[in-house]
Order: structure tokens, then sequence, then C-alpha cells
């Protein structure tokens, strides 16, 4: 159909060059760009991904900045330590050679000086970005929330949002000075001091170096004995006889309540029979205090009594202390411990022997001299320092308490780790020991005292078979150093050479492994930094594959539309030129 009105092959070719002309201008646009996805008109979901990731990596970069900044903080640090260590190496050296004899120790002490000041200067210097980690000034070094250091080191998305991972890093565990105090070539300030009395001192360093701590604190029950003097000598006839009652391990009225229990008695008898059956070149003579004590242990043993007779051990040997030992063996199986000659009757005379009762102690109480002190935080450990002992009654079977701060803290509604009274002392071991030790009473009698006993209701036991106390005591910093590196003086100390040698080797050792702690945390920031690289160009990569163009593809795609669009021109053309036939059909 041919009308004036509608070019239908005009309008057709036109609009075919339009759709040729937008589909040229978006592939210009990604020749020019090199981007499939520019807007979020191109491809709204490719567009989102791709600039959030792009986001992502740039705070993934900053991640890295932040990385290497904290591995040049370490490396600083780092070289900082093994420069100490070599100057504490020739420290020590000096230290050796002023044992020499004729070594002027005023000359040796003036280049320890010299190497005191080289190790502060190392310290002080050992500075990045205004940070020193071996120089600190920290208001308490053993303060794991004062003390730490973080480190940028991961970044991650999760649906709740944007996350940073950190790394802590404890100060206490690199620094060797600190303006309160506490650093390694400091005396440690996290002294458990006697542990409020659960053992008896506190730590102190030898001449070695060494530090040492009790382990032991322990009262036990000693059992009843006499000692008399051998007057004589005996001689027995036959008819003679010596004639006592024995009685051993009866109650002691003034340790436990009634009713007491009379212990057991033995009648004993010594006669001429006997005499010649302990001494028999002896006539029936008992001469001496040796003769006298072989003839009453014999007497006692063979009874059967419970007691025993020898004795006392001498030094040096062959010294003569005519004395003679009566003891009971507590084998009678009674919880009394005593020993008690009663109604003695002799017709040869008494050799020293007469009545006499004694009795053993109780050793199921002890007293503690309580003092103040701190469960500090320790490092990296968030439970700080940590207290273990052993507690035992009467030889029953020991058992194994520990504690630690978050305890103390959360037993007494503290955060400072202090036990401060005695009866917060009171308080804390009672909370441990109440359930395995029913029967011991643990009260605090005054602002100084904690007393520990057993209850006598339960335990009427007395002599050797009691005793109560603590054992195996270990607090997991210690030992701890006592002495501060800058003090060391030879001339002023000179009985301490040999402790400032033992102290070397100790600090020594300890900044070894603060640079190896060092090297570790380097390690991991290392693999860190490199991840984190990786991870920024498989993100660059991603984002490409979404967003990049393929630059064959358009630019063959460009060439194609560009002929495309030559051809629409010229429809357009042939289109327009049908008007000029039908303008012919009215020609004359």
């Amino acid at each position: 159909m041919a009308s004036i009105l509608t070019n239908q092959a005009a309008i057709s070719a036109l609009q075919t060059l339009r759709s040729i002309d937008n589909q040229m201008g978006n592939t210009q646009r990604q020749v020019s760009t090199g981007m499939r996805v520019e807007t979020a008109a191109d491809n709204a979901a490719y567009w989102s991904i791709a600039t959030t990731m792009r986001s992502d990596n740039k705070a993934i970069s900053a991640v890295g900045d932040a990385l290497n900044l904290g591995v040049a903080k370490l490396d600083v640090a780092y070289t900082g330590i093994k420069a100490v260590v070599d100057v504490l190496s020739d420290f020590q050296t000096k230290l050796v050679a002023a044992k020499e004899p004729g070594v002027d120790a005023g000359k040796v002490q003036k280049e320890l000086d010299q190497l005191k000041q080289q190790v502060v200067d190392i310290s002080t210097s050992a500075s990045f970005s205004g940070e020193n980690w071996l120089s600190t000034n920290i208001a308490d070094i053993n303060d794991s929330d004062l003390n730490r250091v973080s480190m940028v080191s991961s970044f991650s998305r999760t649906e709740s949002g944007v996350t940073l991972g950190k790394t802590d890093f404890q100060l206490s565990e690199v620094a060797l000075f600190n303006s309160e105090g506490g650093g390694l070539l400091q005396a440690d300030t996290r002294r458990l001091k006697t542990l409020g009395g659960v053992r008896i001192f506190d730590t102190y360093m030898d001449v070695n170096g060494q530090v040492h701590m009790s382990q032991t604190n322990l009262n036990r029950g000693t059992g009843p004995s006499n000692t008399i003097s051998f007057s004589g000598p005996l001689t027995f006839a036959a008819g003679n006889k010596i004639e006592f009652d024995v009685i051993v391990d009866a109650d002691n009225p003034a340790d436990l309540p009634g009713p007491h229990n009379p212990g057991k008695l033995t009648h004993i008898t010594i006669d001429r029979d006997m005499v010649d059956d302990v001494l028999p070149t002896q006539n029936g003579v008992v001469s001496n205090y040796t003769q006298y004590a072989s003839l009453l242990s014999h007497a006692l043993a063979t009874s059967g009594s419970g007691a025993s007779a020898g004795l006392i051990s001498t030094y040096p040997s062959g010294t003569v202390l005519n004395a003679i030992v009566l003891r009971t063996t507590e084998s009678s199986g009674l919880d009394g411990s005593a020993l008690e000659i009663r109604n003695f009757s002799s017709d040869v005379g008494s050799g020293g022997l007469s009545d006499f009762l004694v009795y053993g102690t109780r050793g199921s109480a002890i007293s503690l001299a309580f003092s103040p002190f701190e469960v500090y935080t320790d490092g990296d450990d968030p439970d700080g320092v940590s207290v273990t002992f052993r507690f035992n009654l009467n030889g029953a079977g020991s058992q194994t308490y520990e504690f630690d701060r978050p305890y103390v803290n959360k037993l007494l509604a503290k955060d400072t780790g202090k036990i401060e009274t005695s009866a917060e002392m009171v308080t804390l071991l009672k909370s441990f020991m109440d359930n395995d030790w029913p029967n011991v009473i643990i009260e605090a009698p005054d602002a100084n005292t904690i007393s520990l006993r057993s209850d006598t209701a339960g335990d009427r036991l007395s002599g050797f078979k009691t005793s109560i106390g603590f054992t195996g005591m270990r607090v997991s910093i210690e030992p701890v150093p006592t002495q501060n590196f800058v003090d060391i003086d030879i001339v002023k100390n000179p009985e301490m050479l040999d402790r400032y040698i033992g102290y070397i080797n100790v600090v020594t050792a300890d900044i070894i492994d603060a640079g190896a702690s060092l090297g570790a945390l380097k390690t991991t920031l290392d693999m860190q930094t490199s991840m984190m690289m990786d991870l920024s160009n498989v993100i660059e990569k991603g984002v490409g594959r979404l967003v990049d163009a393929d630059m064959d593809e358009t630019s063959t795609r460009l060439k194609a539309l560009q002929t495309q669009e030559q051809l629409a021109i010229q429809s357009l053309s042939i289109a327009n030129s049908n008007s000029s036939g039908i303008l012919s059909l009215f020609r004359s």
C-alpha cells in the first residue's frame, strides 16, 4: 500500500537506526571505559556487588597498611631485644672476670655502669611511630587491659556488618623497663608473698640468683618421751625384782573433752632371769646406762606394752651422755598419745627410773600469719596467675586446690584480685575446703591470724598420728626476679657478686623468651599480610569478571554495529525515495 500520510518503510528503517545507535553508544562506552557494567542501570545486581567489593578491597588495603605498621613496630622492638641480649652477655663476662683475685672492682663497676646505660639507651630508643615496647609507661604492667597493644590483622563482612580482626600482644612480655616497675629488668611487682599465710615465708633469691619459695607448711604432732639418767650399778640376786606399770596412749584431758580413755596398761617385771637373758656375761649386774637401756627395751618389747627404751643419738660417736629415752610406739590402736610409769618398786635400786606421766601433742591445729596479697593478671592468660596447693589432715588423702584472679573476684565481689583481710582469707579457704573437710574449723581470731584445726568432736587423735597443713604449693609465675638491673653494684655489694651472676642468667633467659614471642608474633603478622595481598588480588579479579567488558567481543560488536548503521541509513534513504514515485503519477 502506498500512502502520502504514512511512510511505513521509513518508520521501520528509522526504528532500526535508532536501535543501532543505542547499541552503538553502549558499545562505544564499553570500549572507552573498559567496563561492561558502569552504572546501576547497566546491571543493578552486578553493580551493587562490584561497588561493595571495591569498598571492601580499599578496607583490605588499609588493613595491609596497618599490618605493615605493626610489623615495623615489631622489627624495632626485636632489634632492641637482640641488642640488649648481646650487651647482657658482655655484662655477665665482666661479672665473672670480677671474681678473679686481684681484679680492681671499681674499674669493673665503671664498665658495668656503661653497659647498664647502654641497655637503658637501647630501650628508650627502640621507638617507632611514637610507640616504645621496651620502655613503657604503664600504671600496672601486669594489668592485661592496660598493657595490651592491639594490631589490626584482618577484615571480614558478615550478615551483621563489617568487622575488623585484631591481634593482641601483652607488653609485659617484652617491656624491659616500666616507669611504675615490673619490667623484665626490674623487680617483678607480682610477688604473692606468703599467700595470706599459707606458706611460711615470702620468696627470696639466694647468692646464685635462684629464687626460692616455701612449698610446705605442715604442723605435725609429737609423741611423748621421758629421758632418765642412769644411777647404779644395779645388782640382781635371785628373787630381786624391779616392777612397775606402763600405761600408753591415754587421752589428754587438757586437749579433749571427756570421757577420756585411760590408755593401755601393762605390768612389767624385771628379775635375775631377764638380766641373765639380756646381759649373760654380767652375772646379774647392770653397770652402765647402755646396759640398763637394753634391759628396759627388752622388758617393754617382750611384754607388748607399746612402749620402748633407747639411747639418744650422740655426736661425735663415743660421747657419753648417760641418758636413756623412753617413748611410746603409738601401736596400741588407741587415739591418745601418752606414756606413764606408775607404781614403781625395786629392791635393787631405781637406776634412775621412777613414776612419771608425759603426753604427746596434737598436731591437728595450725596458725597462719596472715598478710594481704593480690592474685595478678598474667600476660595473655585471662585467668591470671594461678595458685595451687594440697591440704592434708592426719595423713588422710590430701586434696588439691587451685584458685586464680577470676575465682577471687567472683567470690569476694571484686575486680582487683586482692585478699585484703583475714576474714576474706577465711572465706577463700572455706570456699573450696568446707565440702572436703567438714571437720576442719577455719576462722580468723584476729586481723593478723588464720586458724585451722580439727573439731575434737570428730577427731580425738593425738601424737604422731596427727598433722595438718599445706604441701605442694605452686604459683604459676614463680620464681620471679627480685633484683633491679640498674642497681647492680659490685663495689657497694661485693658479697652479692655470685647473686648478680645468677640474676643475669635468669633475666637473659627471660629476654630471649621475649625475643621469641616477638618473632612468633611477626610470623603471624607476615602470614596475615600475605593473605591480605592475595585476598585483595582475588577480589579484584572477581569484580573484573562481573563488570569488565570483553574487549575482543566488544570491538567486534562495534564493527558489526557500524556496518548495520550504514545499512540502516541506506534503507532509510530508499524508504524516503518512494514518495518520488507517487509524485510521478500526477505529472501530465
